[in-house]
């Protein structure tokens, strides 16, 4: 008859957590900021409208980001 037990996975899980709740933190920071509703807006643009603008995605993900992103 073989035995188990879950105590273990319960403290991994326990100890774990935090760094999970840290994590989805940071995550939600970054989606809420400018620059990600700047790319969604983005995203939600067509080619054929960046090219009536007279620009295209690379260039607008440069304006974007700026110097913080390297493409």
């Amino acid at each position: 008859m073989a035995q188990t037990t879950t105590a273990p996975s319960r403290l991994l899980g326990l100890a774990v957590a935090p760094f999970a709740m840290i994590g989805r933190g940071l995550i939600a920071m970054a989606e809420a900021g400018p620059r990600m509703k700047q790319v969604q807006q983005l995203n939600e643009m067509s080619d054929e409208d960046l090219e009536a603008l007279g620009t295209s995605r690379p260039e607008m993900v440069r304006k974007i980001f700026g110097g913080a992103i390297y493409m």
